[in-house]
């Protein structure tokens, strides 16, 4: 393959592309703006552990993330089983049944003391409701209070679908951010009797069922190490931020112009328009993208300072309650490469649509506000004794109704410019797993092209 290639961008999804790239024999450069590879995978060391500051976890079920890092020979871990949600006043375990935050079983919810009794009666209601008309892009709101009441939407639907996206879910297209949801409850009359018969027609899993969830041993940069050095670190400059583009493709940076018959932008879409204001419709769509500001915040305890933490991964935190904290790991406890006897990590979320009292404070006064919700929840009361901050501005992508359309205009807009690929979390999905499947497909269109 003669054709030449610049990925603008050394995040997974830049890092994908190019791995697969080099893997069909193609020439490839990387760009990175920041001193950082691997976007938001960042494995630092708190207390001489190593702690995932960004994302901690994959989804397990992903074929193209599962595959990658079998051909990079990683280890894969499970977490602990068992997660809670902080609601009416108490750590509640999440019941079986659930699915996305929607139940598919009301013994189960009443029992676990979520919602009030009212509540849960209130979403039996769903099985007997008629069917709730929703446009053909609802938000997630529109599909699950109609059917559900507040109490699902507030202590369920929002800590778990609002909090992995940092999104209100009134805001927040189902097609896009939830498609299983929206799977789940396009076309039928009943969203609970649905669950059912999906569960119904699972086959139940062979031997012990797979975490949903997992990682890797020693924390996710490995990931990043891998590809980088299965790319060539002599083909990936960091500290090189973009100052131009032109079609042909034409890349001036602070101190070289490159040339390449092919360019990825693999970063945000905010940051992709404004390398692409040469089309201001197209600058306009990428901009119309917003992402909320997150961050959070890892405390190292001596075990033997704390109270009992519960069994489990952790705690999320719907935002009725009006805590500080919106999601809590209990890393020591999560994950089995950070078992130890005399240290406690614990890492907590802050940050999410509408809550963004983070970022006028210092990062003492978040670890702070982190400390005085541990103590009212879990009655800890003890100074850590190392602590990390990490702050995460504009991290996260939101897929607000209208997201598939403007994606679709993007991506036609876009085609005006030869060999331009755009791709990553703003797209077509934010997790780990859809990035590293959107960097092989770009790879894959940039080398059948180069076959044509």
């Amino acid at each position: 393959m003669s054709q030449s290639t610049i990925i603008v961008g050394g995040g997974i999804t830049g890092l994908t592309a190019a791995y697969y790239l080099r893997q069909a024999g193609a020439d490839v450069t990387i760009l990175e703006a920041g001193p950082h590879l691997g976007g938001k995978i960042t494995t630092t060391h708190v207390a001489g552990l190593p702690v995932d500051v960004g994302p901690d976890a994959f989804l397990s079920r992903g074929a193209d993330i599962s595959a990658l890092v079998s051909e990079l020979d990683l280890d894969v871990v499970e977490p602990s089983s068992g997660s809670y949600i902080w609601s009416r006043g108490k750590l509640r375990p999440i019941p079986p049944g659930m699915a996305f935050g929607l139940p598919d079983r009301l013994v189960p919810l009443l029992r676990s003391g979520l919602l009030a009794p009212h509540e849960v009666a209130r979403a039996g209601l769903d099985f007997v409701l008629p069917a709730t008309r929703t446009p053909d892009d609802p938000s997630i709101a529109e599909l699950v209070k109609p059917r559900f009441g507040n109490g699902v939407y507030r202590r369920l639907v929002e800590p778990l679908l609002g909090g992995v996206h940092a999104g209100d879910p009134a805001q927040l297209s189902a097609r896009s951010t939830a498609p299983e949801v929206y799977a789940i409850a396009a076309g039928h009359r009943s969203v609970y009797a649905s669950l059912r018969k999906r569960r119904a027609v699972t086959p139940p899993p062979s031997g012990r069922r797979k975490a949903p969830l997992v990682s890797l041993d020693g924390g996710l940069s490995n990931l990043t190490e891998a590809l980088v050095a299965s790319i060539g670190p002599e083909r990936i400059s960091t500290g090189t931020p973009v100052m131009s583009l032109s079609p042909g493709w034409t890349v001036e940076t602070e101190h070289d112009t490159l040339h390449a018959d092919r360019l990825v932008l693999a970063i945000p879409a905010h940051r992709a328009a404004g390398l692409l204001d040469i089309n201001p419709e197209l600058a306009g769509l990428l901009r119309s993208i917003p992402f909320v500001d997150v961050a959070n915040a890892t405390l190292a305890f001596r075990r033997q300072d704390l109270p009992s933490l519960p069994p489990g991964t952790g705690f999320l935190v719907p935002p009725v309650e009006g805590r500080f904290i919106v999601g809590c790991s209990w890393l020591t406890n999560k994950w089995p490469y950070l078992a130890n006897d005399d240290t406690a990590l614990i890492k907590c979320m802050v940050g999410r649509a509408g809550d963004r009292r983070w970022l006028e404070m210092t990062d003492a006064q978040i670890v702070e506000g982190v400390r005085k919700d541990l103590s009212d929840m879990l009655g800890i009361a003890a100074e850590p004794f190392e602590t990390k901050v990490q702050r995460w501005p504009q991290a996260m992508p939101q897929y607000t109704v209208g997201h598939s359309a403007r994606v679709a205009s993007i991506r036609e807009l876009a085609q005006d410019f030869d060999g331009l690929h755009l791709a990553g979390a703003s797209y077509g999905g934010s997790g780990l797993a859809a990035c590293v499947t959107q960097g092989r497909q770009v790879a894959q269109l940039i080398t059948e092209g180069a076959l044509a």
